[in-house]
């Protein structure tokens, strides 16, 4: 697989997604809130989440196991959007707690899931680390 202008923009996007997560989810947390930085660091993580969800629609790959060029891997795609659907329902619903829970579970298995699943070595990412950067595969 080639690294083309799609796979670079879904991989930027989630790149900057997994790096924005952590300080959209936390910065309500401990002694000090800050809510200006956890409302736009978490405009700013949705919307790299929709971009990387977005793209990946388009980014197909034959070689693996398949369905139509879909591999297992889109299946974050769907739960990407049910998941952030379902945390602005709870926010709107004064629901803080649900929309914590629902903002974590998505960050864990969207950007940590998923992106462990892009280190395997016949994926893109996995083999420019594995093989090109440390010659190990």
């Amino acid at each position: 697989m080639q690294l083309t202008p799609l796979i670079a923009v879904h991989m930027s996007a989630a790149i900057t997604a997994v790096v924005l997560g952590p300080f959209a989810l936390w910065a309500r947390l401990g002694r000090t809130t800050r809510p200006r930085l956890h409302r736009a660091m978490g405009y700013a993580w949705v919307t790299f989440m929709v971009a990387a969800a977005v793209s990946a629609l388009f980014i197909r790959d034959f070689q693996l196991p398949n369905l139509a060029g879909y591999t297992p891997i889109h299946l974050f795609i769907p739960l990407t959007f049910f998941m952030l659907y379902r945390a602005f329902v709870y926010l709107l619903q004064g629901n803080v707690q649900g929309h914590r829970q629902s903002m974590q579970r998505l960050y864990v298995s969207a950007c940590l899931v998923a992106g462990a699943f892009t280190l395997l070595p016949r994926r893109y990412l996995g083999h420019l680390i594995w093989s090109d950067w440390l010659g190990l595969i």
